[in-house]
């Protein structure tokens, strides 16, 4: 069977955080990516995009959207229930990206954590360390 499509837009990255969160603990969805775009509404938005099947996904943005009403706005929310084949090509773009985006973040505090070591063990053998 092929997940449901919840998409979520809120104004801000806060609204954003705490609706991803409480859909996350209402129902069993994955986050499978998330956008930010900047002018809408002049302001900057957030779409989170979660997959599961129908009755999780509407569950899910339910809460979501509950959530993030109360400490912020949300622009606009849908679920599509059974999202046509052409959709799969972007649902995979989303998953692609966000895995992109993690590997991203996760490459650079391994390279931080590296550069710290390097800088650590220069300045116990008694050489300068990084500028």
């Amino acid at each position: 069977m092929k997940p449901a499509l919840g998409l979520i837009e809120t104004i801000g990255l806060t609204s954003a955080i705490t609706a991803l969160d409480a859909a996350c603990k209402a129902a069993d969805v994955e986050l499978i990516g998330y956008e930010k775009v900047i002018g809408v509404g002049k302001a900057v938005s957030v779409t989170i995009h979660l997959a599961g099947d129908v009755a999780a996904v509407q569950a899910a943005v339910d809460a979501g959207v509950s959530a993030a009403q109360q400490i912020g706005i949300v622009a606009a929310h849908h679920v599509i229930a059974k999202p046509d084949d052409e959709l799969d090509q972007l649902i995979e773009i989303f998953k692609s990206n966000l895995k992109k985006k993690s590997g991203a973040k996760v490459a650079e505090k391994t390279n931080k954590k590296q550069d710290t070591k390097t800088d650590n063990t220069t300045k116990a053998k008694g050489g300068a360390g990084k500028s």
